[in-house]
């Protein structure tokens, strides 16, 4: 099944949508896939931070010379990898309390990548509670794309024909995604209290500073530059191309379809990628999307496992679910974004 298709719920049905999901989760507790993974993950912290000294070692041996770039490369990996502990972190995957999450998410967050653990949770946790959600999901909302017709035909001037060719544009507009995550996240800061203001702002300023000292002091001005440009660029290309196939193609829930039950809510705009240690390995275990929606705190080694009990889970309600290859995921985001803008391609389009 590459594609869901759903007829929305008759009025009155939520009690029986939410009833759907209940079963599904005592299994999932009862196979103790809810448990903290700690040792697992202080692991994986551990080799991502040993990974980013070790680029930083080499930026410095390799010195001033444009050989240097090529560990560009490696060091947007790696800040993926810093992204994925923050992520996990931010929905209490890790730890057991609110303070320790938190602390490891201002960590890798603020101070290791220089993007906001506030404003990400809170933009990310609005995605979670109604993902794809035309007015509720801020992860559709208007920005450089659109992602409906009817926001589409509101677009004018230049927004017009970005989106009269968004499709051929997503990849090359992701190289700008590492640094629009930072602008957004320094934008933000006037949006939050004063002492998370204040705290978050000191991170972001550490990371400014620590990240320039570390290029200028192994490398010319116009080398530091390229580099970091470079390292933005895979940064966000990777970073987008994780979260590109989880959910754009999939069905869009409007006002009034409020009634489906967490269940169909997180399934039917969900996709899962298909792929082996690879797979998980690159995409940060995000091609488990539909999984990872529905236990949005199972610590990721654990999404794997539950697979195979949400896949039955679904069969016996008839209920679709999306998984394809990668490609085929592409292909999928792609085609829906060209059809978003097909209207203004048409030669009578104002």
């Amino acid at each position: 099944m590459t594609q869901a298709t759903v007829t929305p719920s008759p009025k009155g049905s939520a009690p029986a949508r939410s009833s759907e999901f209940t079963p599904l989760l005592r299994e999932v507790k009862a196979a103790g896939l809810l448990r903290r993974r700690r040792g697992w993950y202080g692991f994986s912290i551990g080799v991502t931070l040993l990974s980013l000294a070790a680029t930083g070692v080499g930026i410095h041996l390799l010195g001033n010379t444009w050989w240097t770039l090529f560990l560009a490369v490696p060091a947007a990996v790696f800040t993926t990898r810093t992204a994925f502990i923050g992520h996990d972190s931010g929905h209490a995957q890790i730890a057991g309390t609110r303070k320790a999450n938190r602390a490891l998410g201002l960590f890798h967050g603020n101070l290791l990548i220089g993007m906001s653990y506030h404003w990400w949770t809170d933009k990310h946790n609005r995605h979670h509670a109604n993902p794809n959600h035309i007015d509720k999901d801020p992860d559709v909302g208007v920005g450089a794309l659109v992602w409906t017709q009817r926001q589409a035909a509101q677009r004018e001037g230049f927004a017009r024909w970005l989106t009269r060719h968004q499709a051929a544009l997503f990849f090359p507009m992701l190289l700008l995604e590492g640094i629009a995550l930072k602008v957004s996240s320094w934008q933000d800061l006037r949006r939050q209290g004063k002492g998370e203001r204040r705290l978050e702002a000191l991170l972001l300023g550490l990371h400014v500073i620590g990240y320039a000292a570390l290029l200028l002091t192994a490398m010319s001005p116009g080398k530091a530059v390229v580099f970091a440009l470079v390292q933005h660029a895979v940064f966000g290309l990777h970073l987008g191309m994780c979260f590109a196939p989880n959910h754009k193609g999939m069905e869009m829930p409007e006002a009034g379809d409020d009634d489906w039950g967490h269940l169909r809510r997180q399934v039917l705009t969900s996709r899962n990628v298909r792929g082996g240690a690879v797979t998980d390995w690159l995409m940060g275990g995000l091609n488990y999307q539909i999984e990872h929606h529905l236990f949005p705190n199972m610590p990721r080694p654990h999404l794997r496992r539950v697979q195979p009990l949400v896949r039955a889970h679904c069969a016996a309600l008839g209920l679709p679910y999306a998984q394809t290859s990668a490609v085929e995921s592409y292909r999928l985001a792609l085609e829906h974004m060209h059809e978003v803008g097909e209207p203004l391609r048409t030669p009578d389009a104002p």
